[in-house]
């Protein structure tokens, strides 16, 4: 039970709303101080120290700096033109955008909490201007940003594939099937609730041919963003990390010469931005390393994985079991901290069991992701409950039907491996 110690301390800290990073090192130091005296101290700072020392690391400030380089190189805004054009005369229409700019923005920022907070900022005031209920568009809001870090270059997608030793190229490319599923069953879910409650689309009359392409051409340059990136890293042109350089290169040529909104003031914003991000998210991933040191030393994941496998031997049961412990765990806990916790637990018992490495990594974003706008402590929730003040037992209420679309999705994406595989297996 002593070896366990530090596991239990870690999620009272968690409940305490203690920041995720001092979490996990705090756990991990009761460790090593008190319970392990025959390791040293400085070993275990020079272990601190080393987890940020990884090439493949370098990739997360570049995606992060991404996205603060497309919020003012006017690369959102053309998306958004672009959604409108295409489905703004549908039921519900300005809600079916929200949507499908998550999706288009997904290549691009990467993250759902950026996602969630821009369209809070850009299109919620627009929809609740139209009619739309303010709890119910907290909820799509919140609901389409869960699709961003599915769609490359998320950085969860790249986390994972750094703790599972999976290719960063692989994950990837196996991000736009279920991306889409997400996307198809929001709005299918969102086309219901609006024909019910008569939402007037954002558009009187369907956007011409004439607009739509002229529309298309503008939001061409931010399009191709993305698939440049698939490309280059399928053909060997450059590894993950160059690809986040090229990719900050390319948002900055577009927003300079192509949009012509990105200046030279803009710079100062960017990099604190991009510091902030940065910084966050490494303490969070160095902090993980030392506690999943005091995990390896303790033989936790082996213990687990065992416990899992005594449970079941039968694959699909299994993966049926993690998720409902994601999910669950994914309600009171931010979902990259979940991912990183829980991913060397898990994965030696699904591989064992013969889960495709790739498969998983799909199904525990997902899941997270899902967990993000999942109460009690969902971060994208939170963010735009934040923003847009909205009362959380409001927004828990208009969340529910879209929350079950994402459901069926997971389900779907669990049970079939080649669904998740078409893409990385065709290529």
């Amino acid at each position: 039970m002593e070896s366990y110690l530090p596991i239990i301390i870690l999620f009272v800290l968690f409940l305490l709303n203690i920041p995720i990073a001092f979490s996990l090192i705090a756990s991990s130091m009761v460790y090593f101080l008190f319970l392990n005296n025959s390791i040293p101290v400085s070993l275990v700072m020079q272990r601190f120290i080393s987890s940020a020392e990884s090439f493949p690391l370098l990739a997360i400030p570049f995606f992060i700096m991404v996205g603060s380089v497309m919020n003012y190189a006017g690369i959102s805004r053309s998306l958004l033109a672009f959604a409108d054009a295409i489905i703004g005369h549908r039921t519900g229409g300005l809600a079916q955008v929200n949507v499908a700019l998550s999706t288009l923005m997904g290549g691009i920022s990467g993250s759902a909490n950026a996602d969630a907070a821009m369209q809070s900022k850009i299109l919620a005031p627009e929809m609740t201007k139209r009619g739309y209920d303010l709890p119910f568009t907290a909820a799509v809001t919140a609901a389409s940003s869960s699709i961003s870090p599915v769609i490359p270059p998320g950085i969860n997608l790249i986390i994972f594939a750094l703790l599972a030793n999976v290719s960063v190229h692989q994950m990837f490319i196996a991000g736009y099937v279920p991306a889409f599923l997400m996307a198809a069953s929001l709005m299918i879910t969102i086309a219901f609730i609006a024909r019910k409650r008569n939402y007037k689309p954002s558009r009187t009359e369907p956007a011409s041919a004439g607009e739509r392409w002229v529309a298309f051409l503008k939001a061409i340059p931010a399009l191709l963003i993305p698939f440049g990136i698939i490309l280059g890293m399928r053909f060997g042109l450059f590894t993950p990390t160059e690809a986040g350089a090229i990719a900050v290169l390319l948002c900055t040529i577009i927003g300079v010469f192509v949009y012509r909104q990105l200046e030279l003031r803009h710079l100062p914003m960017i990099m604190r931005e991009t510091v902030q991000g940065t910084s966050s998210v490494m303490f969070i991933i160095i902090g993980a390393m030392v506690f999943g040191y005091y995990m390896t030393l303790e033989q936790i994941p082996h213990n687990v994985a065992s416990a899992l496998i005594e449970l079941t031997d039968n694959k699909l049961l299994l993966l049926l079991l993690i998720n409902v412990l994601l999910l669950v765990v994914g309600m009171f806990i931010e979902g990259g901290a979940a991912m990183i916790i829980l991913t060397p637990l898990l994965l030696p018992a699904v591989l064992n069991l013969g889960v495709n490495p790739v498969h998983f990594g799909i199904i525990v974003i997902v899941n997270i992701m899902i967990g993000g706008v999942t109460p009690p402590f969902g971060s994208m929730m939170f963010t735009v409950c934040s923003i847009l003040k909205v009362r959380m037992v409001d927004f828990v209420r208009e969340v529910l039907p879209l929350l079950l679309a994402l459901f069926s999705v997971l389900m779907l994406l669990t049970f079939s491996e080649s669904l998740v595989m078409f893409l990385p297996n065709l290529l």
